[in-house]
């Protein structure tokens, strides 16, 4: 009963911080609708705001961290749960679950005195001089940009990564493994094909939590971006992300539109993470819940 009480209690707070943020983004809701999310005008002084290049600047470092974080953190945890000595393993996790609780506000200093000045002066004009046929890799090389707040977020989010995927791969009964190796697999050979497979679903849900961090990532990304609104194709590019404009400007907004407006890019910002947050966390669950059927079977 006691249980219950405290799960409707949250799912009552969820509802109301939902309803506020709702009643509080009605004015760019009834001028805009719609259009407020395809537009890329964001100009307080004569009252135009237009979420998208909030929303691109959201996805694409988001997008760019999980490229850079999935295949390091996937490749750590499988090493930490099947490969490492269980000594090594565990102090590795202590480190790592240590790393993820690091504030956001440190790994943007990070960014700043050590991220974008390797960006700028080596990491950059070395993808300009031998990619620079792509678009993604054009323009000057400024240090801040979409590339450095994605590898600032996938050095945030890797841990989280490794944390869950670890826990994954352990809960995956050991009659797979045998199994496997009994029928001549090497060990390598039953951790690639045996136990990743059965654990797929809860990594997808670490890969899914991560990118729920990443969205919601307020300080680290306001610090490295370039806070400037605006799409750009180049990866270079200074962009914005919902969460730095809304931490930039909230104090500062002087109408009730403006105001409402970064209200309402809040709405979508909790509603995204929300919806993801809740998705990994039932991923994981469906896989813990096969590991113990099978277990038990």
């Amino acid at each position: 009963m006691i249980t219950f009480l405290f799960a409707a209690s949250v799912v009552l707070v969820t509802l109301l911080l939902v309803f506020e943020l709702w009643r509080g983004s009605a004015l760019p809701r009834h001028k805009f609708g719609f259009a407020f999310f395809r537009t890329s005008v964001w100009d307080p002084i004569f009252d135009q705001f237009g979420a998208l290049p909030f929303i691109y600047g959201t996805l694409v470092t988001s997008i760019t961290a999980l490229l850079i974080a999935v295949p390091l953190g996937i490749g750590a945890a499988i090493f930490l749960a099947e490969l490492a000595p269980a000594r090594l393993s565990d102090t590795l996790e202590f480190f790592i679950d240590l790393l993820a609780a690091v504030p956001s506000v440190i790994y943007g200093l990070l960014g700043v005195f050590i991220v974008i000045p390797l960006m700028r002066l080596y990491i950059q004009p070395a993808l300009k001089s031998t990619l620079g046929f792509l678009p993604l890799f054009q323009g000057p090389a400024y240090g801040v940009g979409f590339l450095t707040a994605g590898i600032v977020l996938a050095i945030m989010v890797i841990p989280y990564i490794i944390s869950v995927s670890r826990e994954v791969l352990l809960s995956v009964p050991r009659d797979q493994r045998e199994a496997a190796l009994s029928l001549g697999s090497t060990h390598w050979e039953s951790t690639w094909k045996v136990v990743v497979p059965f654990a797929r679903t809860g990594i997808m849900g670490s890969i899914f939590l991560a990118l729920a961090r990443a969205l919601g990532e307020t300080m680290a990304v306001t610090m490295v971006i370039g806070n400037t609104p605006i799409i750009s194709a180049s990866l270079f590019s200074p962009g914005y992300s919902i969460a730095a404009v809304i931490a930039n400007e909230f104090t500062e907004a002087t109408g009730d539109l403006y105001l409402q407006s970064l209200i309402e890019l809040g709405l979508v910002l909790f509603l995204l993470t929300f919806i993801l947050n809740g998705l990994a966390r039932l991923l994981i669950l469906v896989t813990s819940k096969r590991g113990s059927e099978t277990a038990l079977a």
